[in-house]
């Protein structure tokens, strides 16, 4: 199960790459292309951006600390599937998102000095976002989600053994 959502990691990275080297050849000349508006409103654009940061742009011009933060991730969690630390398949399947999102990311961060961005939600004032940040966030909330169902099975399982385990008091009609 690890290796197979590893190659699929893989295969995602490279989708993600053919993903920003179209968004480079066909958007960065126009800069921005609509794809939905609604009643004159633009919903959705391809818009070419380069990001030297992270998310919304935060840690702008920190490359070399990115990288850094962004190769352990990648490296701890490929050291945690490959040594069969994580055995929950649902979890081995949201490390692999997150690690094809830090991958294609990092790349670009390695060989260009900036992410390319191109994914424009305009309905909501949102950031200009990719196909590995997509990779990425939704690993991490399923990740999430998954921690939280194990706590609350867990907790659940616990509070049932304790009921089971709680000595029985005899009525007054099972004392006759």
């Amino acid at each position: 199960m690890t290796y197979i959502a590893l190659l699929t990691a893989l295969a995602l990275v490279g989708i993600d790459q053919l993903t920003k080297w179209l968004a480079v050849s066909m958007l960065k000349p126009v800069g921005s292309v609509n794809l939905i508006s609604i009643d004159g409103k633009e919903w959705l654009n391809l818009t070419y951006v380069e990001n030297t940061g992270a998310s919304f742009s935060i840690l702008e011009g920190k490359r070399v600390f990115l990288i850094i933060i962004t190769s352990v991730v990648i490296v701890g969690m490929l050291f945690m599937l490959l040594t069969k630390r994580i055995k929950s398949k649902p979890v081995i399947w949201a490390f692999a998102l997150i690690i094809a999102g830090g991958i294609g990311n990092l790349i670009d961060r390695i060989f260009n000095g900036y992410v390319v961005d191109f994914v424009d939600v305009r309905i909501i004032r949102f950031a200009v976002f990719n196909f590995a940040d997509i990779c990425a966030v939704v690993g991490a909330a399923l990740l999430i989600l998954f921690i939280i169902i194990d706590e609350i099975r867990s907790a659940a399982s616990k509070k049932k053994a304790d009921k089971t385990d709680e000595p029985r008091t005899e009525s007054a009609d099972e004392q006759d």
